[in-house]
Order: structure tokens, then sequence, then C-alpha cells
């Protein structure tokens, strides 16, 4: 059984950064595609980031300000955050799926963190 963890939300001013990290167990790690989701109050859980091996994809909304990576000897996964506005607020969560290509669709995963709370104040 896959376990994940989230770690490293907080509250940050806009123009600031955060470094969400997806700790991974139960399973090989190098076997599955991961993905940032995250959903605002009110709103439905959209896409932000996903990686499978060397691939990555990005939303529209944070694409050339966030970054999204993977350390196979840690099992982690991370997601860099810059330049962090006030709509980026939201609990992110991190999912993962037996997959051999990039997931962006939220229905295809199979695993969920708990979620963290980001927080961006203006």
């Amino acid at each position: 059984q896959v376990q994940l963890v989230e770690s490293g939300g907080g509250l940050v001013q806009a123009g600031g950064s955060l470094r969400l990290s997806c700790v991974f167990s139960g399973r090989s790690f190098n076997n599955y595609a991961m993905g940032w989701f995250r959903q605002a109050p009110g709103k439905e859980r959209e896409f932000v980031a996903a990686t499978r091996s060397w691939r990555v994809g990005y939303a529209d909304s944070v694409k050339g300000r966030f970054a999204i990576s993977r350390d196979s000897v840690k099992s982690t996964m991370y997601l860099q955050m810059n330049s962090l506005k006030p709509e980026d607020t939201a609990v992110y969560y991190c999912a993962a799926v037996a997959s051999g290509g990039i997931v962006s669709t939220a229905g295809e995963y199979d695993y969920w963190g708990q979620g963290t709370q980001v927080t961006v104040s203006s």
C-alpha cells in the first residue's frame, strides 16, 4: 500500500517562496507517476504539476514560477514555489499512480496524501 506524506506548507507573503515535500513509501517510487494538485475553498481540486522519471508538466497558471522534482534515493517529490501570489492559496496534495507517463487528471491517481495548507498574504 502506497503512503504519501506532505510537508512544507505555511504562511508566506506575496512574492515569497515555499518548498513542499511529499515522502513516498510502500512501493517502488520509480514505478510511479507523481503529481501535485491544489484545492482552494469552494473550488474544485486542480492540477498543478506532475512528473514521471525525467518528464515534467505544469498547469499554465504556475508555469515559470513552480518547479517539480523528485529524488529517487529519498523517495521524495518536491514542489518549489516561487513568486507566490494570493491566488496560490490552497491546500496542496500530492498523488501517485502506477503509470508510464505524466498524469494531469486527478481522477486517474490512486493514492493521495493528507494535504498541506499554503496561504499567501497580499
